[in-house]
């Protein structure tokens, strides 16, 4: 809203035309964004403890878990309203893709405060059976997927592209729908098993969703994607603006989330964030690039696979507890050395993601 008041106002003052920029735009997304987290986070998590929207704590987890019992939850709700705020201000609202990515965000999380909600008023870890919950994301997310194919004008849009081999391009056809349901509820998903540490989940989240909307800006201008080899994809540029918003918005919820945490996520951040990154990967078609920028949360969903499979099939477990964070917790690494090295491992990743960008 204030960039098209700006862009209304800049017939009449030259120097507003600055405010057209999409990456003077997105950096003033990412700076309010942050800005609404702190300034609003205070009071948030004093309006939450006097609610008493203390976290639920599993038994059978680590023990040195039990002390943070009663700590804040749904925290996430702080990063949606920066996100929501920050983006309506800064993107263009007029670019459909806008609209479908705060659309199935805010979907999201309403799952997932549905989830934390019922926790808390049961006083029990449960929350939302996983049939329901997973029922309502697949319905979301097949929604937008049929939404993007019958909205597509060309071919780039539909077509999956490989990294490291420019000439490859698999063409799904009405499958990508299907595709499209896979990649945003997986995750959702993998970002809320991440999110079992203290800021574990969400400066991962931070990264990808920065290196997302460097993606989007070169796919959005066609000089860059035709230079680069990557689909040119006219007005997916736009979202940037949204990832700058993750991005500050993460970085402000971060300042209250690290360790020891204020106030936690919740499911109602972390499958929000989740579906956020991954609509925006199926909108910029990366979604492979995805699963190499996140791939703690990759192996993170990979660890309890494999955990319930052995143990359904053996009897044994391949993993002390799973997700695998909680696995090296058991084997006696200190909660921050276990956060920080899943941090320096995403940037590792993030970094290679970028560098399929001329690797083509």
């Amino acid at each position: 809203m204030l960039y098209h008041l700006l862009d209304y106002l800049s017939k009449d003052f030259s120097a507003l035309n600055a405010f057209r920029y999409l990456t003077l735009r997105s950096i003033l997304s990412a700076v309010t964004a942050l800005g609404i987290a702190l300034l609003i986070g205070p009071k948030m998590i004093r309006w939450l403890n006097h609610l008493r929207v203390g976290q639920q704590i599993r038994d059978d987890g680590p023990q040195s878990h039990l002390q943070k019992a009663g700590t804040p939850t749904m925290g996430g709700a702080l990063i949606l309203v920066a996100i929501m705020i920050s983006t309506l201000a800064w993107a263009d609202l007029t670019n459909y893709r806008v609209w479908l990515v705060l659309a199935v965000t805010a979907g999201f999380g309403t799952i997932g405060f549905i989830d934390d909600y019922l926790k808390i008023r049961h006083r029990d870890s449960a929350g939302l059976s996983a049939r329901k919950k997973i029922l309502g994301q697949i319905i979301i997310a097949a929604a937008a997927g049929a939404y993007i194919y019958a909205n597509a004008v060309r071919p780039a849009e539909l077509g999956y592209i490989v990294p490291l081999l420019k000439e490859v391009v698999l063409d799904f056809g009405p499958w990508f729908v299907l595709a499209t349901t896979v990649v945003v509820v997986g995750t959702s998903n993998a970002v809320n098993l991440t999110d079992g540490l203290d800021g574990l989940a969400i400066l991962p989240t931070v990264m990808v969703a920065a290196a997302l909307g460097v993606f989007c800006y070169l796919s959005g201008h066609h000089f860059f994607a035709s230079y680069l080899a990557i689909p040119s994809l006219p007005g997916v540029g736009e979202l940037a603006v949204f990832c700058g918003a993750i991005t500050g918005a993460g970085l402000g919820f971060l300042w209250f989330n690290t360790y020891p945490a204020q106030v936690f996520m919740g499911d109602v951040g972390a499958l929000a964030l989740g579906a956020a990154l991954g609509i925006v990967a199926v909108l910029v078609r990366q979604e492979l690039v995805l699963m190499i920028m996140g791939g703690v949360f990759v192996m993170e969903t990979v660890s309890v696979i494999l955990q319930v499979a052995s143990f359904k099939t053996t009897g044994r477990r391949i993993f002390a507890m799973a997700p695998l964070h909680h696995h090296f917790e058991l084997k006696g690494w200190p909660e921050p050395r276990v956060i920080v090295r899943f941090w320096i491992i995403t940037f590792l990743l993030v970094l290679l993601g970028l560098a399929t960008l001329k690797l083509r």
